[in-house]
């Protein structure tokens, strides 16, 4: 991601959620960079693009709210192992 403009990152970064409907801690490790870093891009810096951000912020909105599943699911796999 080096040598574009913290802008295009940013909607790379919004394009690429909003198409694969990824997490952020997804969406950091598909292009190298620090959740932090993706947060602050989707939510502050994509201010030049509201229609974008709103995208991004209803994704990201569902994807929190289903976390506790997730987190259900993958230490019920987890453990799976151990009954059989």
């Amino acid at each position: 991601m080096k040598g574009i403009s913290i802008e295009e990152r940013a909607t790379n970064l919004a394009h690429y959620i909003i198409d694969s409907k990824d997490t952020v801690r997804g969406a950091a490790v598909k292009f190298g960079i620090s959740k932090s870093t993706v947060h602050k891009d989707v939510s502050e810096r994509l201010i030049i693009n509201p229609s974008l951000a709103k995208e991004v912020r209803e994704i990201l909105d569902e994807n929190k709210a289903e976390r506790h599943i997730r987190g259900g699911m993958a230490t019920k796999l987890k453990y799976s192992h151990l009954k059989k």
